[in-house]
């Protein structure tokens, strides 16, 4: 919990507690002063309280902006578990209307889901729970834990994984993978392979390959497949974003696995064909994951709900 350095904590204003915490998001007490509905002098005062009575600078100017001191950084997690905390007790589950929340949220996914998830979520919002805002932030598959400890993200989007105790998980989606080539590939077109059909294996591993990876890796589930068959492929260029790996497909002759779904999704407007892989490639289990702190987040539960509503339909295992 909060390791706040109080000789008496009946003194203490907990509504400062409030104005640290958004300190902490915006670093700029004017940003701080708006998320709060304070003036940017109210902002300061309470933070020259807050200086006071924890005995510690808490923030510096750095630039246009405060930087926190080690100690401000050492409150940042605790500081909001309590504040959820206190905010699921003291508004119920049964008191949540989507129809009034302005609650915010932040969900890690790649630009996957900025083609199959957002358009109909923006929807779905717009009639639901007008006032409610979402961010849709990159996926970084090494750190996506940290991002959920560190309150940078609210959920994330990825495939399944083992995960710590203190994340839970549900599935949503399953997904199989399909190769992309720009439309009248000459190489595919001088073997006879028509859209829909099977690549054979050596074509397959003599073309070059993109690779989607955020983190710039060379290997991925295709070239696992492969190796079972005791052949690799040549990957030649990898993407950190789903659109940069088919637009670089429809404007040369590389070609790329790409899930079904965002593959069909996107081919016609891209000048793309869809073939199907040599080597029977994972299907992969996608999984919404979040902090077990909003467990009983009766928005953080709602916004699941709708998630996981709206991608049932791209489930897939053919």
């Amino acid at each position: 919990m909060i390791g706040i350095r109080l000789a008496n904590l009946s003194s203490f204003d907990l509504n400062l507690l409030r104005v640290l915490d958004a300190l902490l998001r915006e670093t700029s007490t004017v940003r701080a002063g708006e998320r709060l509905g304070l003036s940017q002098p109210a902002v300061s005062a309470a933070l020259g309280r807050l200086r006071a009575a924890l005995g510690d600078e808490l923030f510096f100017r750095r630039g246009q902006g405060l930087e926190p001191t080690a100690y401000a950084l050492s409150l940042e997690a605790p500081l909001r578990e309590v504040l959820d905390l206190t905010e699921t007790l003291l508004r119920g589950a049964d008191r949540f209307d989507p129809l009034t929340s302005t609650d915010r949220f932040k969900i890690s996914g790649s630009d996957f889901f900025a083609e199959m998830l957002m358009p109909s979520l923006a929807d779905r919002l717009t009639r639901a729970a007008p006032g409610m805002k979402v961010h849709l932030v990159d996926l970084v598959p090494d750190s996506y834990v940290d991002t959920l400890e560190r309150y940078d993200v609210d959920m994330a989007l990825l495939p399944a994984t083992d995960l710590p105790d203190w994340v839970q998980s549900r599935p949503v989606f399953r997904s199989s993978f399909v190769v992309v080539a720009r439309r009248d590939h000459p190489r595919l077109a001088r073997a006879g392979i028509a859209p829909g059909g099977v690549i054979p294996v050596d074509l397959f591993c003599d073309l070059g390959h993109v690779l989607f990876s955020p983190e710039g890796k060379l290997q991925a589930m295709g070239d696992a497949a492969l190796a079972r068959l005791g052949r690799e492929r040549q990957v030649v260029m990898t993407m950190p974003v789903f659109s940069g790996v088919y637009r670089a497909v429809a404007g040369s002759d590389l070609i790329a696995l790409l899930p079904v779904q965002l593959a069909r999704h996107v081919a016609p407007a891209a000048g793309l064909d869809v073939y199907a892989a040599p080597m029977p490639v994972p299907v992969a289990q996608i999984v919404m994951v979040w902090h077990r702190r909003f467990a009983a987040s009766a928005a953080h539960g709602w916004l699941r709900d709708q998630i996981a509503d709206l991608l049932a339909p791209l489930d897939c295992t053919a």
